[in-house]
C-alpha cells in the first residue's frame, strides 16, 4: 500500500472553492487505495483573519512584547485551525480522519523558538491510524520540545513539516501542493513565456530555490535528499503530475533527461552592493570587515575578496547599519543600491564550456552592466541594477532556448 504524504499551503486552502479542490487531491489517493497524510498551513496570506502574518500584526497592535515562547502558541493556531477545518470536511465525504498538531504526530523539536529544528520524529501514532483507514491530517511549521513546549519551525515550516514526516514514515512520495503548475524555468511574473519543468534534481531546486525562487522551501528539499523521497510540486487547481524532484540518478534511470546545460533562472530583489578598497590599509581589512558584519547579525553574499579590499552584497534593509559599521571602523564604502542577483541554474553546465559567454552577450546586447559576477558547480550569479531585471531575465531566458523547452523541459 502506497504512502503518500500531500501538503497544502495557505492559498490551497483561502476560501471553500479552494478547499472543494483539496478535498478533490485528498480523496483521490485515498480511493485508490493510498494511505494519505496531509500536512497544512496556516490559511490565506496576510491580511486573511488566521494567515501567520494577521497572528504577528495581532501582537503588534496589542503591546508588541509577547516573549517567544507565547509568540510561538499564538503562531501556531492558524495551522490547527487549517486542520481542523479540513479534518470536518473530509468527515462530512464520509472519510474518516483525525486531526493532530505537531507534537501529537511526534515531531520533536529543540528549544529555539520562531526557527526550531526537528529532532526526531515518532510515527507510530501517525501510523496506528493510517492502519486503522483514517487520513491524518496534520498541522505544520510547528513542533514541541520534549520538555512539552509548542515550537514553531520558521518561514517554510510546513514544507518541512511535509518532507521530514514523509522521510519518517519512509512515505513513497511527498506532494507540495502550491498554486502554481510546478516548478517554471523562471518566475513567470517576470518571465512570460516561463515554462513548467517535468523534473530537476535536488541539487538544482536547492539552488533555485536559496536564490530566490519560492516554490519550496530549501530545508524540505534538503530533507528529502537525505532520506531519497522523491517530492513533487503539483497545482491544487489542477490534476497535473507538477514537477517531479529527485536524485539526477533516478531520472536518467527513468530515461528522463532533465539535465540541459541551464534548467531555469531564480532571483533576488532589494540588493546593496558595498565595496571597500584600500591599497595602504590595514592587513586585516577583510577579517574586521565581515567580523563585524558577523557581530551584528547581517547576512553577506556576492563575496569578492582581493589583496587590497572586499566586494560584497547586502539586503537593502540591513544597508544602513552595515555602511555605519563600516565607517566606525574607518572605512568609505562604495554603496551601490537598488541591485538585483540573477542566478543561472542548470545540472548540466558543471565543464561545460561558454555558459558564461552566453550570459555576457545576452545581457550586453541588452546593454545591461555586469556589475559583479560569481558561479559554482551547477549555478552562475551575476549583480545588475534592479531596474535592469525583467529585460535581464527575459533576455537570459531567450538566450539558453528556455521558452523553446517542451512543457516537460527535457
Amino acid at each position: 500500500m502506497e504512502l503518500v504524504v500531500q501538503k497544502f499551503g495557505g492559498t490551497s486552502l483561502t476560501d471553500k472553492q479552494s478547499r472543494s479542490r483539496v478535498l478533490r487531491h485528498i480523496i483521490r489517493e485515498y480511493e485508490a487505495g493510498s494511505q494519505v497524510v496531509v500536512v497544512v498551513s496556516a490559511m490565506g496570506r496576510s491580511g486573511d483573519a488566521y494567515a501567520t502574518d494577521s497572528l504577528l500584526e495581532l501582537i503588534r497592535l496589542n503591546g508588541d512584547s509577547l516573549p517567544d515562547r507565547e509568540k510561538d502558541l499564538l503562531l501556531s493556531c492558524g495551522e490547527l485551525i487549517s486542520a481542523a477545518v479540513l479534518c470536518s470536511l473530509l468527515q462530512s465525504e464520509g472519510i474518516r480522519s483525525v486531526a493532530l498538531t505537531g507534537g501529537q504526530a511526534g515531531i520533536v523539536t529543540d528549544g529555539h523558538y520562531g526557527s526550531a529544528r526537528i529532532l526526531q520524529i515518532d510515527g507510530d501514532r501517525i501510523l496506528k491510524h493510517l492502519s486503522d483507514k483514517q487520513v491524518v491530517v496534520v498541522a505544520g511549521f510547528q513542533g514541541m520540545t520534549r520538555d512539552g513546549e509548542v515550537t514553531t519551525l520558521g518561514r517554510g515550516g510546513s514544507d518541512t513539516s511535509a518532507t521530514a514526516l514523509g522521510a519518517a514514515l519512509k512515505a513513497d512520495v511527498v506532494d507540495i501542493y502550491t498554486d502554481v503548475d510546478g516548478i517554471l524555468t523562471a518566475d513567470p511574473r517576470w518571465v512570460a513565456d516561463a515554462r513548467p519543468l517535468a523534473a530537476v534534481s535536488y541539487e538544482e531546486i536547492c539552488n533555485m530555490a536559496h536564490n530566490g525562487a519560492k516554490v519550496i522551501h530549501p530545508r524540505a528539499v534538503e530533507i528529502a535528499m537525505k532520506a531519497g523521497i522523491p517530492v513533487r510540486v503539483r497545482s491544487t487547481f489542477s490534476d497535473g503530475e507538477g514537477t517531479l524532484v529527485t536524485h539526477a540518478e533516478a531520472l536518467r534511470s527513468q530515461g528522463i533527461l532533465y539535465d540541459k546545460t541551464v534548467t531555469g533562472l531564480a532571483h533576488v530583489r532589494d540588493v546593496t552592493q558595498l565595496a571597500v578598497s584600500d591599497p595602504k590599509g590595514p592587513a586585516d581589512l577583510q577579517l574586521r570587515v565581515f567580523r563585524a558584519m558577523a557581530t551584528h547579525g547581517i547576512s553577506v553574499d556576492f563575496i569578492s575578496v582581493m589583496p587590497t579590499g572586499v566586494h560584497y552584497t547586502v539586503s537593502e534593509k540591513d544597508a544602513t547599519l552595515a555602511v555605519e559599521l563600516l565607517r566606525d571602523l574607518g572605512f568609505e564604502p562604495q554603496v551601490r543600491g537598488e541591485c538585483a542577483k540573477v542566478s543561472v541554474i542548470g545540472g548540466g553546465m558543471n565543464g561545460q564550456p561558454g555558459v558564461m559567454a552566453v550570459i555576457v552577450e545576452a545581457l550586453t546586447e541588452a546593454g545591461i552592466p555586469i556589475l559583479q559576477s560569481a558561479d559554482s558547480n551547477t549555478t552562475i550569479w551575476v549583480l545588475i541594477a534592479q531596474k535592469d531585471l525583467a529585460v535581464a531575465l527575459q533576455a537570459l531566458h531567450t538566450a539558453f532556448a528556455l521558452h523553446l523547452s517542451p512543457a516537460g523541459g527535457h
